[in-house]
């Protein structure tokens, strides 16, 4: 049977088996990135906007579900744009020697937001499981998927500024445990039915956000499209048709 705390032990290995992957084979994980962000897009839109619809349905009209899901989606773009979360994507364009120490907290920083970004998806797989084991589940695979992800991405941001070996495994370390932390925080308190609907869709525009913006351009990039492209909507299928199943 699954539990919370079990599926973010999985998060975490997923984390760790990501960044171990990245650093052997990492121009070839764009099939890998297309899979994950079809698996996060299929989470938001075939399971976690229609739970929350479902949830508070008592309280809260379909079109104020949606309205609650864009706040995330906003709300996600602000912190990613203000707080430089997934700063991956920013290019260095500037290579001088005496830069060096600013872009090692460049990829510090980077490197930062993503463990917080890991407990709040710990925080969601425990949520996700007080609502049912079944939405509980179907969580859980968009964010062991997205760990794996950013288990990548989070050994790119701190070689691409740079960063030592040792840093590598640190903040690998600390992005990894970081869901398991989220998830424990959760047997300490609990939600009523309404709140939850507004966590899920709030969780529903942060996860449309995250692989509409973070990981459908990064497995784009300088590789196949149409192979990414395959994997990105298998991937959706794939969360789809285990939804349509539970």
């Amino acid at each position: 049977m699954l539990s919370p705390l079990l599926i973010s032990i999985l998060a975490s290995i997923a984390a760790f088996a990501g960044g171990a992957i990245a650093l052997r084979f990492r121009d070839k994980l764009h099939i890998i990135l297309g899979l994950s962000a079809g698996a996060v897009l299929g989470a938001a839109l075939f399971d976690l906007i229609p739970e929350a619809v479902e949830i508070g349905g008592g309280v809260y009209s379909v079109g104020e579900v949606l309205a609650l899901t864009a706040i995330g989606f906003f709300v996600y773009l602000v912190i990613d744009r203000t707080f430089s979360l997934h700063a991956h994507h920013n290019h260095d364009h500037d290579a001088d020697d005496h830069a060096a120490e600013a872009r090692s907290s460049g990829g510090s920083l980077g490197a930062a937001s993503f463990c917080l970004h890991s407990l709040i998806d710990g925080v969601a797989i425990g949520l996700a499981f007080q609502a049912s084991s079944i939405i509980g589940a179907v969580v859980a695979i968009a964010i062991v998927a997205h760990r794996f992800s950013d288990g990548i991405n989070t050994v790119g941001v701190i070689l691409k500024h740079r960063g030592i070996n040792a840093s590598v495994r640190g903040w690998l370390t600390a992005v990894a445990i970081a869901p398991i932390v989220g998830t424990l925080l959760t047997f300490v308190f609990s939600v009523s039915s309404s709140t939850l609907s507004v966590i899920l869709a709030l969780f529903a525009g942060f996860f449309l956000y995250i692989g509409a913006s973070d990981l459908i351009p990064e497995g784009h990039h300088s590789h196949s499209k149409i192979m990414t492209t395959i994997m990105t909507i298998l991937g959706a299928l794939v969360l789809y048709l285990i939804v349509s199943v539970a």
